[in-house]
């Protein structure tokens, strides 16, 4: 993640960090950021940069970012906040999971009306960022009703 806030700032965007405690300890804090919260838990830095944040872009990258990316569809299946989410493809990275999730809709585990939630890929940042602007939120019709798998 250090690389790319080095590249925004580099751009001359405003980068906002937020890290957990515990973290300080084993990965090093940007100390170039507009701003940098620290917060006492991993779930409570999740909530803190979901609240911050217009939308989400999964970069590839580890299981941090697997539980991040599948904790903002879920908050927006559930309807706990609704913000788009696009995913950037680099060299068909994400092009496994987005056929598992496909396939979980084609066999009827996963309702179709989750396929929004993953539904936005771009291999160029810049179109992504077009797509995310035009996609204010997902669906309401994604969201999930008490009969939904």
């Amino acid at each position: 993640m250090g690389v790319l806030a080095d590249a925004a700032l580099a751009a001359g965007g405003e980068v906002v960090g937020v890290i957990p405690a515990g973290l300080f300890d084993v990965e090093v804090a940007h100390r170039g950021l507009a701003e940098l919260h620290e917060t006492p838990t991993m779930h409570e830095r999740k909530r803190l940069m979901y609240d911050l944040s217009d939308a989400f872009v999964a970069f590839p990258g580890g299981i941090g970012t697997l539980d991040e990316t599948f904790e903002a569809m879920t908050w927006s299946a559930l309807g706990i906040f609704a913000k788009p989410l696009g995913f950037l493809e680099v060299d068909g990275f994400w092009a496994p999971l987005l056929a598992f999730l496909r396939g979980a809709v084609d066999r009827g585990v996963m309702s179709e009306r989750r396929r929004p939630l993953f539904d936005v890929v771009e291999s160029d940042p810049a179109a992504l960022l077009d797509r995310l602007l035009v996609t204010a939120s997902p669906p309401a019709d994604a969201v999930i009703d008490p009969g939904d798998r």
